[in-house]
């Protein structure tokens, strides 16, 4: 029987936590000079509203159901205070949350339907607010097809009963204010689908959240953080990010160096803001490129299977030490690219899958919401609040982060509706082609967006196909990327440098043939986390011959690589010729540094950053053919080829790679000047772990000697599985 004085479509929903809309029945409510007062609050023994000049008001309870009605005298906009004393004689004093009005407006209510609300971070989530002079936080969540949705944690026992939300219609957005939360509270939604299941969800704007078993999300204040990199940001966005020096160091923050001492932990985003920074200065890196930080629940993913889509990993700290060490990047000169996951999500229980009880991020047909091989979901890029929720967060990192450039992982998997695919297992477009036609108009979407928002941010494609213009802007066809990955280059690269040097001459194509396309892409070369697990051993592991051999082809290959037209980067202990296979549970093998071999390898990095910087020809013209000459790719029989890269003011450095372990005295190769060339580059040096065959570090140009097409030449003594570079000093007028 019902005890109270609500009508039973009202009361028994109530109690029974299903109520659509307890802001219609709960608090004050009524005409004329006594109104009904209700508040509903399980586990309470008593119940007292508090009002202007301390009148007091007892409410009863309907027969233990913990909805406590009486009449008051009292308007609900009068501030009172609702007293509450639970059974274990405890007493609460808050404001009423059913006393508020919406704090979400119309207006971001539509944008965000519409999908155009591009600072929705702001607004849904969670956030410390002061609303009618009171301090609490807003909950706000969108989840259209629930029947309840309440807030829950340590604030109220995380009982799904005690603080219901109100939808606001037809957006779908629950939200409610509650008096007297605080920073540090742990809350997570839990909704009642539609057809009557209860749930738990994480947050999907939360700004913190925990990880592994723990997933309940964290209320933060982001707003108090005190930046100190405004000439930073000024700068880059005045900068030519095409024609300037971006090298790239790639770390998983989890594993780069760890704490043997205190269980092995991780660094913390304060610990490595003073040992990562000033490693990556040292060694010359322009870019740390960070794997993904936002938080995910599974180590062994290496974050690409992000629940937290708006929160750094508590892992290694607070979202404001994650700050503080973007803004000491940016102190050191170094900026700081995240790796995106726009392209997938985990089906953990907790997150954004069946987030509302339907298939609300993702498509219902698994033939276009479901990556098989990688056993995530794909998001509904046709949906307005979905593509919202993503383009937002890359605004978010942007703008909040102070991050310089987003890599985009995936990407191949995003513009094919087959990506991975067998007949029968995907469904066309409209128009009966794979092209995914929703996540092409996202991507140019999104990267219109950040270009236009952020001016000299980096948006960079993991993109492995043949797709035409990734890195073209929108409006002349392409996709809007800044910069590409060069998958094709790094496959070509490693497959030929794995041969045996014997071989080699019969493959001296699969060394030369990017230079076909390098500049119809703005690109990146990489050598990334990829390409060291899975079985596939580490870099140094990769080259053939006895030890010395494997460090000189590796000295080799990544000169050849910096010399070579397009951006640079390698992923953490490449750099110093990691021995194992990477993983992500430990650290890298910094003991090696200390050996000759490894330590020649890393000095070598560190010198081609500096030249990279220092030598204009290798960088100020790195996005075309005017900048790059091939001097002489036909030699096969001997595995040496060599080029010139060219700067703007006209000055040359010319480049001879030489593939075998047989040095080449006496070696002759053409040049455009005549004169004195210096020896800047010698791969080879004793410095570097090498053979110190070398030049003495000149080389006189044999004037009116012509040669591979040039008017002078000059004999060199190419050192065996070397690259050596030389730059005009002395010109003969």
């Amino acid at each position: 029987m019902n005890p109270s004085t609500l009508p039973d479509d009202d009361f028994y929903p109530l109690v029974e936590a299903r109520h659509c809309d307890p802001f219609r029945i709960l608090g004050i409510r009524g005409d004329g000079a006594r109104k009904t007062a209700r508040v509903f609050h399980p586990g309470a023994s008593q119940v007292v509203l508090i009002g202007p000049g301390g009148r007091r008001f007892s409410l009863v309870e309907s027969g233990g159901t913990g909805l406590f009605e009486g009449d008051v005298e009292l308007d609900s906009g009068s501030g009172y205070l609702v007293e509450s004393t639970r059974h274990d004689g405890s007493v609460s004093t808050e404001r009423d949350p059913y006393a508020f009005g919406p704090v979400l407006g119309e207006m971001d209510v539509h944008l965000f339907r519409e999908g155009n609300h591009f600072d929705i971070h702001r607004k849904l989530g969670a956030h410390l607010l002061g609303v009618e002079g009171t301090a609490g936080v807003h909950f706000a969540v969108w989840a259209p097809s629930a029947q309840r949705v309440s807030v829950v944690g340590d604030f109220n026992g995380w009982d799904g009963r005690r603080h219901p939300m109100r939808k606001l219609v037809p957006s779908g957005v629950w939200e409610i204010f509650l008096p007297g939360v605080c920073e540090g509270a742990h809350y997570k939604f839990e909704i009642r689908g539609p057809h009557g299941e209860v749930f738990l969800k994480t947050d999907p704007y939360a700004l913190y959240a925990q990880h592994s078993l723990e997933t309940g999300c964290m209320v933060f204040d982001a707003g108090r953080f005190a930046w100190s990199d405004s000439a930073w940001m000024e700068d880059r966005a005045r900068r030519d990010p095409y024609n300037s020096p971006m090298s790239i160091y790639e770390v998983h923050l989890g594993s780069w160096q760890r704490v043997p001492e205190e269980g092995d932990r991780p660094l913390s985003y304060r610990e490595l803001a003073e040992s990562l920074i000033p490693y990556v200065k040292e060694m010359g890196f322009t870019h740390i490129e960070l794997m993904p930080v936002m938080e995910h629940p599974f180590d062994g993913s290496w974050g690409y299977q992000v629940v937290n889509y708006y929160a750094p990993s508590s892992r290694f700290g607070n979202p404001d030490e994650f700050r503080f060490f973007i803004d000491r990047c940016h102190a050191a000169g170094i900026g700081v690219i995240l790796d995106w996951v726009p392209g997938h999500f985990p089906k953990d229980a907790h997150g954004l899958a069946r987030f509302d009880g339907t298939c609300l991020y993702e498509h219902e047909d698994p033939r276009l919401g479901e990556h098989q091989d990688w056993g995530t979901l794909i998001f509904n890029y046709g949906r307005n609040e979905v593509r919202n929720f993503l383009i937002g967060n890359a605004l978010f990192w942007l703008e909040e982060y102070h991050i310089d450039g987003l890599r985009v992982d995936a990407v191949a998997s995003m513009l094919y509706l087959d990506y991975s695919r067998r007949e029968g297992q995907w469904l066309p477009n409209f128009f009966g082609g794979r092209e995914n036609l929703e996540a092409i108009d996202f991507l140019k979407r999104c990267n219109e967006l950040c270009h236009a928002r952020f001016p000299g941010v980096a948006m960079i494609a993991e993109e492995s196909t043949a797709w035409p213009g990734v890195s073209r802007p929108t409006y002349d066809g392409g996709l809007g990327f800044g910069f590409k990955w060069n998958m094709g280059w790094m496959n070509d690269s490693l497959r030929y440098i794995a041969r045996e040097p014997v071989h080699r001459r019969y493959h001296q194509g699969e060394i030369t043939f990017s230079m076909l396309y390098a500049f119809q892409e703005h690109f990146i070369l990489v050598l990334s986390h990829d390409e060291v697990v899975h079985g596939k051993g580490s870099l140094i592991r990769k080259m053939p011959g006895d030890h010395w051999q494997k460090f000189a082809n590796c000295r080799m290959f990544l000169a050849w690589m910096w010399a070579h037209p397009g951006k640079k980067l390698v992923f953490q202990g490449m750099e110093f010729g990691q021995t194992a296979e990477w993983s992500h549970a430990r650290s890298i093998d910094w003991h090696l540094t200390t050996e000759p071999l490894h330590d020649g390898l890393r000095r070598l990095v560190q010198h081609l950053n500096w030249l990279y910087a220092h030598e204009p020809a290798l960088h100020d013209q790195d996005d075309g053919y005017e900048g790059f000459e091939w001097v002489d790719f036909n030699d096969a029989d001997n595995s040496v080829w060599s080029f010139e890269r060219i700067a703007r003011d006209g000055t040359r450095v010319l480049f001879v790679v030489n593939a075998t372990p047989v040095a080449r005295p006496g070696y002759r190769v053409g040049v455009s000047a005549p004169g004195i060339h210096r020896e800047i580059l010698n791969t080879d040096a004793a410095t570097y772990g090498g053979s110190n065959v070398g030049n003495m570090g000149m080389v006189p140009a044999d004037e009116g000697w012509s040669w591979q097409n040039r008017p002078h030449s000059m004999c060199v003594n190419l050192p065996p599985l070397a690259v050596t570079a030389f730059r005009l000093e002395v010109s003969k007028k």
